[in-house]
């Protein structure tokens, strides 16, 4: 034919070698992903999340810390004593007499009290019927102290600003504390002091200033 040159054969291993490839894509990740398999692809995943929530928690501001706890407070310095008056009244000559009085603890824990003392050397004191007792912050608990004379030779017959000698313990401490007490309790407790000892030979001695931790609750 005219023009038309032979047709010339192409070999097969030239051609696949040769050609130039335009517009070609390179592999993708995915490619290789979905070649994986089922397990491989399922451990690597949960591998990412592991590390996905190690590294939020990292990341994550810290927490504030909590306030510290307020220190337990001393015994003395939550309870109050109140003096409210005789348990019994009489007017024949007795060695004993009886004394109400409200005992309150406003905060913290439980304090543990026991009466160990009244004002003068000489005098006998104690809680009945329980010479332990304890107050609940909070609460308010209604006491009769028993106070008994034992030796007139060292009283005084009036008692001006008389106390109590306790002892206070919660958690924190163990306080001995004096409890003074204004006119009423004194005019009570000096009528006892006439009664046991009025016909001996009892001395007017110093007025009681109670221990270091006397502190005045009843100015009545």
């Amino acid at each position: 034919m005219s023009g038309i040159g032979p047709v010339e054969s192409v070999d097969s291993s030239e051609a696949n070698g040769s050609y130039e490839v335009i517009g070609g894509d390179s592999p993708r990740p995915t490619d290789r992903w979905h070649t994986l398999p089922p397990r491989t692809r399922r451990a690597v995943l949960a591998a990412g999340t592991v590390a996905v929530v190690a590294v939020g928690v990292v990341l994550l501001p810290p927490r504030p810390q909590a306030d510290p706890a307020p220190p337990v407070p001393w015994p003395a310095n939550i309870t109050e004593w109140r003096y409210t008056g005789l348990a019994q009244t009489t007017d024949t000559p007795t060695t004993t007499g009886f004394f109400r009085f409200a005992v309150t603890v406003d905060s913290g824990p439980p304090v543990a009290v026991r009466v160990i003392g009244a004002a003068f050397d000489g005098l006998i004191a104690q809680a009945v019927p329980d010479p332990s007792f304890t107050v609940r912050a909070g609460t308010t608990r209604r006491v009769t102290v028993e106070i008994s004379v034992s030796d007139c030779s060292g009283l005084p017959l009036n008692a001006d600003l008389a106390f109590l000698d306790v002892t206070l313990r919660n958690t924190r401490a163990i306080q001995s504390h004096s409890f003074i007490f204004g006119s009423a309790y004194s005019k009570d407790l000096s009528q006892l002091l006439h009664r046991a000892c009025g016909t001996t030979n009892a001395r007017p001695g110093p007025r009681p200033s109670g221990s270091a931790g006397s502190q005045n609750v009843d100015r009545g």
